[in-house]
């Protein structure tokens, strides 16, 4: 596909966001459709792919946090060093994907090799979507105590998706709940270790940056049709110009990850990348709420329904950021890193 051939994809599929309306059925079916043209990160067009993340998260938060998923699950199919046998969990061009690798909540998932089948037995925490969900790529811990990853089909028998406890404000059809398996049957992605230690590992962890960059675009487009509506004073034009500077940095550095992803692969120090971005963007997106509680004050929050949707959508999607801990991660990477990092 042409760069002319992708705009077009990319306009339509943003017009079509206006059909969705907060249903998950057709955000599920929207990011379906955009699975069969999108393109995958580290082909040559990763600007783009991530710029229709951004654009997406800016209409619709929740749409883009369907969207994300599924084409990550897409491009780790294609990353695989083997094809996957995707015909023996009924999988085909209309599934709908998640990717489930949580881990934590008392509950562990195994994989054991059965004659020529794989067998899931355990629990998953934090599964999005499951209840409606077709397919997963989970990971599991197999025998020597290595995490592997899994394609398995969420319809199967022996797979049990809960409905909840799920209170959040934000978010609310986006479900994260656990499920079980039961000697469910699922089909091997790569090696032991592989879906952890490839490059697209990180390249992934970029893309949800992505949609909280997106998701920021569309709370500060309150603050800006606000100051067009009527003059600012002194302090709306600070925190005007504060939200510019945070977005603009945090899309620099957006940028500058995609070219390297689409650049020699050869070198580049990907944990220390995704952590650096991750970050960047994540401090940009909660900074920018910050200014718009402070310059707009409660009315948005209060009496506006879709802007007050949006701030509580990105504030949860935002937590996929672990705060503290990733700073913290990312200290340890520079100082396992070989390159001096200033």
């Amino acid at each position: 596909m042409n760069g002319s051939d992708l705009e077009d994809r990319v306009r339509g599929a943003l017009a079509g966001l206006a059909q969705v309306h907060g249903r998950v059925d057709d955000a599920l079916r929207w990011a379906t459709d955009a699975g069969r043209w999108a393109p995958a990160p580290g082909i040559g067009r990763t600007p783009e792919l991530w710029d229709f993340f951004v654009e997406a998260a800016a209409l619709d938060v929740a749409a883009a946090r369907v969207l994300e998923p599924h084409l990550d699950a897409l491009a780790i199919l294609g990353q695989a060093p083997e094809p996957v046998d995707l015909g023996s969990i009924d999988a085909d061009a209309t599934s709908t994907w998640g990717v489930f690798a949580a881990e934590g909540g008392g509950l562990t998932l195994t994989a054991r090799e059965e004659g020529d089948r794989w067998r899931l037995e355990g629990g998953k925490p934090w599964c999005s979507l499951a209840r409606v969900l077709s397919h997963a790529l989970v990971t599991a811990t197999v025998a020597g105590g290595a995490r592997r990853l899994f394609a398995v089909s969420l319809r199967a028998p022996g797979v049990t998706a809960d409905e909840g406890p799920w209170a959040a404000r934000g978010l609310t059809q986006v479900v994260s709940a656990p499920v079980h398996f039961d000697r469910v049957e699922a089909v091997p992605v790569g090696g032991p270790g592989w879906y952890l230690e490839r490059p697209g590992f990180f390249w992934g962890g970029i893309g949800v940056s992505a949609c909280w960059l997106g998701g920021a675009v569309g709370v500060a487009r309150a603050l800006l049709s606000a100051a067009q509506r009527r003059e600012p004073d002194q302090v709306a034009l600070t925190h005007l110009g504060a939200v510019d500077a945070l977005l603009n940095t945090a899309r620099t550095a957006l940028g500058a990850a995609a070219r390297a992803v689409d650049g020699p692969v050869a070198g580049v120090d990907w944990p220390v990348l995704m952590l650096r971005t991750r970050n960047a963007v994540a401090d940009a997106a909660e900074r920018v709420v910050t200014h718009l509680g402070h310059a707009l004050g409660p009315a948005p929050l209060a009496l506006d329904a879709e802007h007050a949707a949006r701030v509580a959508d990105l504030q949860l999607y935002l937590r996929q950021h672990h705060a503290e801990r990733d700073e913290a991660a990312l200290g340890r990477a520079i100082l396992e890193s070989e390159r001096r990092p200033w």
